[in-house]
């Protein structure tokens, strides 16, 4: 493999760990509040997804304009779920979970019924199919676009939990709720905000993974949602550092697993999941170790 190969794939490994982060992001924040898997979270995905297309291609709206519809649309979704089936079982931490699943399967069962059960082609911008060269590096404009952009994401959020005081709450949440109340925080619009900016960033995981692999379905939240739970779970689901690690090792990790052994590439979401099983096993709290950590988001 020569070197320009390789830098290729590093960058293809980069843009695909990008997304991972940005679904995994979503996950930590809302395990590191309240102690909850979202497993409704691969959905909101698809839904923001889903929204984009269907604002295109059925009602003719402009794409960035359908982009910002279908992330409020997706934030309003997830804050009627939280509203109504998680907040009233929220010291009930098993049927909250529990409940994760019904909302999953729901929001399937949904798309299904009232739009499409199948597989829907995406409005991809046209120069996001363009393809830059770099000496004997070719770089696809989508794959530049997915790292700016995350990067650009990432520092917002880093912003936001570190310099604000919305981010301050979140932070005295995932250490003492109860001790964060007695201060007088209002802790139900903590965690609406929570759920809103982890959804936002989950939209737009979406609409780029969607001008990556243009197809939409009710079903395409399943996989993006596993592997940026995977990502979390590599990182240590619970800190936001260790997401956006744990998103891109997976990323670069599949990448190279086809690059480097090519014959393998249909086992990669095979190595994926036994990954997920040995750090469960051996390492539970991931490469950070939320267990030793101070801070969780």
């Amino acid at each position: 493999m020569t070197l320009s190969l390789f830098l290729q794939h590093v960058l293809n490994g980069i843009s695909l760990g990008s997304l991972y982060a940005l679904v995994a992001i979503g996950y930590t924040i809302v395990y590191g509040i309240l102690g909850l898997i979202n497993l409704a979270h691969g959905d909101i995905f698809m839904v923001g997804a889903f929204l984009a297309m269907w604002g295109v291609t059925r009602y003719h709206v402009p794409l960035l304009a359908s982009l910002f519809l279908a992330a409020a649309a997706a934030m309003l979704v997830a804050l009627l779920i939280e509203r109504g089936a998680y907040r009233p079982l929220r010291d009930f931490k098993m049927s909250a979970f529990i409940s994760t699943f019904a909302v999953s399967f729901f929001l399937q069962s949904f798309m299904v019924v009232f739009f499409t059960p199948r597989p829907q082609p995406f409005p991809v911008p046209a120069f996001t199919t363009a393809t830059l060269r770099l000496g004997e590096i070719r770089l696809p404009a989508v794959t530049l676009l997915i790292i700016a952009v995350s990067g650009i994401l990432f520092l917002i959020l880093s912003y936001l939990v570190n310099r604000t005081k919305m981010g301050t709450a979140m932070r005295a949440l995932s250490k003492d709720m109860e001790t964060t109340k007695l201060m007088g925080v209002d802790v139900n619009r903590v965690i609406s905000f929570a759920f809103a900016i982890s959804t936002l960033y989950a939209a737009c995981g979406a609409f780029m993974w969607a001008f990556k692999f243009p197809s939409v379905s009710p079903y395409s939240g399943v996989l993006p949602g596993l592997k940026g739970f995977i990502g979390a779970v590599i990182g240590g689901i619970g800190s936001i550092p260790g997401a956006l690690l744990g998103g891109f090792i997976l990323g670069v990790a599949e990448i190279m697993l086809v690059a480097l052994l090519p014959r393998l590439s249909g086992w990669r979401d095979v190595f994926a999941y036994i990954a997920l099983i040995l750090l469960l096993l051996f390492r539970p709290g991931g490469l950070f170790n939320v267990k030793l950590t101070e801070e969780k988001v």
